[in-house]
Parts: C-alpha cells; sequence; structure tokens
C-alpha cells in the first residue's frame, strides 16, 4: 500500500520569516563612506590635475602654431633675398632662406611644401631632426593631407601619434607652382608627462587611502567607543541593578549622548525605586489594618452591639487604608512630568483662601502673619495641599488656645510661604527623618497624630515638583515653623 502525502483540512499556517540582521557595524560603515569620499576626491584631484596639464599643452601648441606662421607671414610680406635685396618672388627661394634662418623648438617640425601635379607636394628643405615616432617629413601622405586641406589649422590623427598643425600657403609667382609653409608639432611627448602625473597622482592617492583606511579605523573606534559602551550597558541592565552609568568624555555629541542615557537611567532608577518604595510601603502599612480587620470579622459574635462596633472598628480601618493608597497614589505620581502645571497666581489672594480653609481645621488661635503681593507662576491646587496638610500637622501637634500663624513672603526671586505653630517643636535629630515617609521621628511632638506619617513627604514632594524645598526653621517663642521655598520667577 502506497500513501501519499499528508493533507489537512484546515487553514495552512507558514512561519514568519526571521529577519536576517546584517552584521555590518557602525564602525565599518563609517570607514567604507569616508574611504569613498575620500577616494572620490582623490580621483577628482587627480582628473582635475591632468585635465589642467593637458590644456596647457594645447595652449602652449597654439601658442607655438600661432607664433611660428604669424613670423612666416610676416617674412613673406617684408622679407628680402639676400642675394637680390629684392622681394622674393620664388615661393621655393622664399621657404629655403626662411628655413634656413630657424631653429625649430623639440617636438616641433618647420616643413617647406612644393606642390607637384603629378606627384603631389614634395619638400624642398630637410627639417631638423627630432625624436618622435614617424615625423612628417618621412610621412608623404600625411604631408598630402595637409597639403590638400582646405584649413589653415587642424589635428592629424595618425597611429603613430596625433600631429597638431598649421600652415600659411604661398602666392603663385608667374607659373610657379603653389608652395606652403607648415609647422607640426607632436604633443605626444607633452601628453605623456600629463598621463604620467596623473599616474603618479594615482598612486600617491592609494597610499594615502590605505593611510587613511588605518587611521580612520582607529578614529571610528574611538569615537563609537561611548555608543558601544552604552550598548553594553543597555543589555547588562536588569530591573535589580540600574546603577550602571557611561563615563562621559569631552563635550561633542557622542559624550552628549553619553550623558542623556546617563540622565535616562537615573529616570528609571527613580522610577523604578519609586515602585519597589511604593509596594513595600503599601505592603507594609496595609497589613495592619487588614489585620484588624480580619480578626474583628472572625471575631464577631450574634450580639447587635457588639455587631455595631465591630463594624465601627472595621469601617475606621478601611478609612485609614483609603487614605493611605491615596497618599501612596500622590507619591507615586509626584515623578511624573505632569505632577504639577504652573499658572499665574496672585499670591496674596492664594495665602487668603489658604488661611480660610486651614482654620476650620481645629480651635486654634489661628492668624494671618503677611501676607505678599504680587503674582508668580505655580500650581494652586498643589501648593494649597501642601499647606493645608502643614496646618493639619500644626493642629495635631498643639492643643486648643495655641497659636498656629500662616503667611507669605517674597525674598529676591525666591516665594516663602509659611506654618508656624507654638507647639513643642522638632528635636534635632528628627529634622530629617520626619520627612520620609511613615517616619514621625524617635520623639513625637505630641500625642494626638495618628496618621500614617506620608503628610510631610508629600509636602516635600510638592516642593520638590515646583524646583523647590521644604525647610524646618524653630519659631520664636517655641515650636516649629514649615516654610515652602520655591524658586519661582515672578512675573
Amino acid at each position: 500500500m502506497t500513501t501519499g502525502p499528508a493533507t489537512t483540512t484546515g487553514p495552512a499556517t507558514t512561519a514568519e520569516p526571521v529577519p536576517v540582521r546584517r552584521w555590518i557595524t557602525a564602525r565599518v560603515r563609517i570607514l567604507l563612506w569616508l574611504l569613498l569620499v575620500t577616494a572620490v576626491a582623490f580621483a577628482a584631484v587627480a582628473m582635475t590635475t591632468r585635465s589642467i596639464l593637458l590644456r596647457d599643452v594645447d595652449n602652449r601648441v597654439s601658442r607655438l602654431l600661432a607664433q611660428e606662421t604669424g613670423e612666416f607671414a610676416n617674412f613673406e610680406t617684408r622679407g628680402r633675398d639676400p642675394e637680390t635685396g629684392r622681394p622674393f618672388t620664388d615661393p621655393e627661394r622664399l621657404l629655403v632662406v626662411f628655413l634656413e634662418r630657424q631653429y625649430a623648438d623639440p617636438d616641433e617640425e618647420l616643413i617647406g611644401l612644393i606642390g607637384r601635379p603629378d606627384q603631389g607636394p614634395a619638400q624642398r628643405t630637410q627639417p631638423r631632426e627630432i625624436d618622435v615616432p614617424r615625423p612628417l617629413h618621412n610621412d608623404r601622405e600625411a604631408r598630402r593631407r595637409i597639403f590638400d586641406s582646405p584649413d589653415s589649422t587642424g589635428t592629424l590623427h595618425r597611429a603613430s601619434g596625433e600631429i597638431r598643425w598649421a600652415k600659411v600657403a604661398v602666392a603663385r609667382s608667374g607659373g610657379e607652382p603653389e608652395a606652403a609653409f607648415v609647422v607640426a608639432f607632436h604633443p605626444g611627448r607633452e601628453q605623456a608627462r600629463a598621463n604620467e602625473v596623473f599616474r603618479i597622482l594615482l598612486a600617491i592617492s592609494g597610499v594615502a587611502l590605505v593611510m587613511t583606511t588605518g587611521i580612520g579605523w582607529v578614529v571610528a573606534g574611538r569615537i563609537l567607543n561611548p555608543v558601544r559602551l552604552v550598548r553594553t550597558a543597555a543589555a547588562q541592565l536588569t530591573e535589580q541593578d540600574l546603577t550602571q552609568r557611561i563615563p562621559v568624555r569631552g563635550r561633542d555629541d557622542v559624550a552628549a549622548l553619553a550623558e542623556t542615557f546617563n540622565a535616562m537611567l537615573d529616570r528609571l532608577e527613580r522610577a523604578f525605586a519609586a515602585q519597589r518604595e511604593f509596594v513595600d510601603d503599601a505592603g507594609h502599612e496595609l497589613r495592619t489594618p487588614i489585620t484588624i480587620v480580619r480578626g474583628h470579622l472572625e471575631l464577631m459574635g450574634d450580639d447587635p452591639a457588639e455587631r455595631e462596633e465591630t463594624v465601627r472598628l472595621v469601617t475606621d480601618e478601611l478609612d485609614r487604608m483609603s487614605r493611605i493608597v491615596e497618599d501612596l497614589l500622590l507619591l507615586a505620581k509626584a515623578e511624573r512630568p505632569d505632577f504639577v502645571t504652573p499658572e499665574p497666581v496672585q499670591l496674596g489672594e492664594l495665602t487668603a483662601d489658604v488661611f480660610v480653609k486651614a482654620r476650620t481645621l481645629g480651635e486654634r488661635r489661628w492668624e494671618l502673619a503677611e501676607v505678599a503681593d504680587g503674582e508668580v507662576h505655580l500650581d494652586p491646587q498643589r501648593i494649597t495641599q501642601a499647606m493645608v496638610q502643614l496646618a493639619q500637622n500644626a493642629v495635631q501637634h498643639t492643643t486648643p488656645g495655641q497659636s498656629i500663624r500662616i503667611g507669605s513672603r517674597l525674598t529676591g526671586s525666591r516665594i516663602e510661604l509659611y506654618v508656624a505653630d507654638s507647639g513643642p517643636g522638632v528635636q534635632p535629630q528628627d529634622a530629617e527623618l520626619i520627612f520620609e515617609r511613615f517616619r514621625r521621628g524617635t520623639a513625637r511632638r505630641g500625642a494626638r497624630g495618628s496618621g500614617a506619617g506620608l503628610g510631610l513627604s508629600i509636602v516635600r514632594a510638592i516642593a520638590e515638583g515646583h524646583r523647590g524645598q521644604v525647610e524646618l526653621r524653630d519659631t520664636e517663642g517655641g515650636g516649629a515653623t514649615f516654610v515652602l521655598v520655591l524658586e519661582e520667577e515672578r512675573t
């Protein structure tokens, strides 16, 4: 029995192609681009130099041809035969006398041609021997083409090399045949020099490219070293270890990248720390009320009075848990950029509003000590929340009849809002401790406080959100003064 290929009734599934990553590093790409640009630049320089040299050869040949033909034309017009002292009447005699008085430059031929009806043009003088392949005076076909050409100048391309020529036709004299003076230049040697310079430049460019490759490899490696450090640090980062930082050297763009990456790590570390702190604090503080609630519910009997008391205790614990959660959430939001939303606020009106709200917190001798006048930029809701929390803290640590003063003042560019009480004050060893979460200090200022110890932490978070701080100062006559010091620019 034979079996065919298996078939499926459901839709066919195909595996997604895995993208192939090209392992061409940034260092190699930078080096390749550098070599490409450098090679193009070197080639452009070499080609430009060759073009300039060849153009100079053409210009020099053109000037030489124009000079020689101009001299012959002038001699034809003004010259005298040395034997007769009269103007030349014989073209052949004119050419002979002129050529005897000339000395050709290297690669230059001066030839006099006499037309022959049956044999074509024949040279009547012997030019100077020159070291070029197949000179013109030995190339009868080339002489004929130049002699028969209607142009006065031109270029003759031969297998043995190029010839630039110019001629001056000699006027007929009676029945004498037509004649011509020809200047021929062989630019091959000059062009070969230009090509030799071109080849030398290419060779130098090749050596320079090799050196550029080595130098570029080293420099690119040093420039990209911080980037590799960033990649390595990013690969090693974990939620448990966010302490690694990139060393910053110099003040260039790569150093700025390292600084930005370090700042991002700082924010991540703070965010993870806040998250862990939130979880730890919530677990620590909520464990006790949950235990209390569970214990009362488990022991609750059928007696109505007992049930009512249990419900009251459970409700009180649940309310306290709700306040703790709200305070913890508020502290967690303190790391967000939109924690505070500053807006123009009249400082005097804000201080008066805080005073009106705070005086309902308890029966104390409330005083509006001083009010600053001016418009400032801050978040009125957060500042009110912080000031009311400070007022609540003052109420908890004072007794009825004691004074609590609220005020604001402007000192230069500093904005100060304060709450001062006449309570027992704060012990020196507790000055920093009381601003930490769930800490109330080693020595309580009073026995009336029943909070979770988050109030002053919230106040500090609001102050830092305004790029300021909260300070603890002594109150004249006894007590504590909490001051919000904000570095905000007034308008």
